[in-house]
């Protein structure tokens, strides 16, 4: 669709060649999660030739906050983009591919960095006119779901009223952005379940107490959470995605490791899955003699967007002439999800109209994007200030 284009969106493309050569730098130079040494240093160069002042005392290994406003009295809010890449092997022929072999922004976390960067820059020329200050966090290791932990630690919400954030989206097209209140993205743990029999010749399979059998019923009985424990009107995923066991086709082995992930929406029927997962562990594994450990490996809460931060995002999108969707949400986990646990949060997708999902080793963006996301969440920075701030006076 072609954007309608306001003064923000005006005042973006100014800027978007040099958004599209900020993105094309980070992806050529991806790090992963906790390594994201050089990226902070490219962030903090673009941030400091700004004259954006970055806030020293909250201290990161890598990634780092900084801020624009905050002349007159007022709320905080905070806008968050990711910074790290993932270990995928890029098959994108872009001139401007990966030059770290095994390394890739397969995510877009260089898109989000980039358009996070340009919001920046468009709100430090009216910095003199905000209402409160903009609190931007690059944040590392979210790909690890670690990184919002650390972000936390370091105090860099603690006066915060509200933080925005968003993710690309492939499966929407340029100039439409996905908003929903309430749940948008999984809350994604992890399991990892050894099993110890006892091994045999796979000839004499009564000598033996098969961990490989207990493993097969295992995976069946566990597909039962999802068809059984978890109602039709709500949703949940349970998936084995490895097995490992044996060592030769004449050989029943002593052990066997399986694990995978669960994915859920709402934290009652969390905490009902974990819990049916141990049973249904123990018991398989106590009926065919086996002795069974669970490691449970909680990952992020579900990104549980605030209505009324939705609402508001929803107005702004539809004042820039964006086309606003509701997506469905997406089974996929998002650390982002920490920050709403601590202080009202909203997080969007945004339409990158990309030819692969995330993770695809040919994934990409389109870049006409960067500027639709700058002047969004400039524009939405500027409004919510606004709002905040009334709100702030009448109380």
């Amino acid at each position: 669709m072609e954007v309608q284009e306001n003064a923000a969106l005006l005042s973006a493309k100014r800027i978007e060649p040099k958004l599209v050569g900020i993105r094309r730098h980070l992806h050529q130079h991806p790090e992963l999660s906790h390594e994201e040494f050089e990226t902070t240093a490219y962030i903090r160069r673009q941030l400091e030739e700004a004259g954006i002042r970055i806030l020293t005392q909250y201290s990161l290994k890598t990634g780092l906050v900084a801020e624009i406003g905050g002349l007159l009295d007022g709320p905080v809010i905070a806008l968050r983009a990711d910074i790290d890449g993932l270990p995928v092997q890029e098959e994108t022929g872009l001139p401007f591919a990966s030059q770290h072999p095994g390394k890739m922004h397969a995510c877009g976390h260089d898109f989000h960095t980039a358009a996070l960067l340009g919001t920046a820059l468009m709100l430090k020329k009216i910095e003199h006119e905000l209402q409160g200050a903009v609190r931007f966090i690059f944040q590392p290791a979210e790909e690890k779901a670690a990184g919002a932990a650390k972000v936390l630690a370091s105090g860099a919400l603690k006066d915060v009223t509200a933080i925005y954030g968003m993710h690309n989206k492939p499966d929407l097209p340029v100039g439409t952005i996905g908003i929903r209140s309430g749940a948008l993205m999984a809350a994604a743990d992890g399991f990892l379940v050894e099993l110890q029999g006892k091994g045999s010749h796979a000839a004499v399979p009564e000598a033996s107490i098969d961990p490989i059998l207990t493993a097969a019923h295992m995976v069946v009985a566990l597909q039962s959470i999802v068809s059984r424990n978890v109602s039709p009107l709500e949703s949940a995923v349970v998936s084995v995605t490895r097995l490992h066991t044996g060592t030769a086709w004449n050989v029943i082995p002593e052990k066997a490791v399986l694990d995978g992930t669960v994915r859920t929406f709402d934290e009652d029927v969390r905490a009902r899955v974990t819990e049916r997962f141990g049973e249904i562990v123990n018991g398989v594994a106590a009926a065919y003699g086996t002795t069974a450990r669970l490691r449970w490996l909680p990952g992020p809460p579900p990104v549980n967007n605030d209505e009324e931060l939705a609402e508001a995002a929803s107005r702004t999108a539809k004042r820039l002439g964006l086309t606003v969707v509701t997506p469905k949400p997406s089974p996929a986990g998002e650390d982002f999800a920490y920050y709403q646990q601590q202080i009202p949060g909203f997080f969007a997708f945004m339409g990158t109209a990309g030819p692969h999902e995330w993770h695809h080793p040919a994934f990409d963006v389109d870049e006409g994007a960067l500027a639709v996301s700058s002047a969004f969440f400039a524009e939405l920075a500027v409004e919510e200030l606004k709002r905040l701030h009334a709100v702030q006076l009448q109380a």
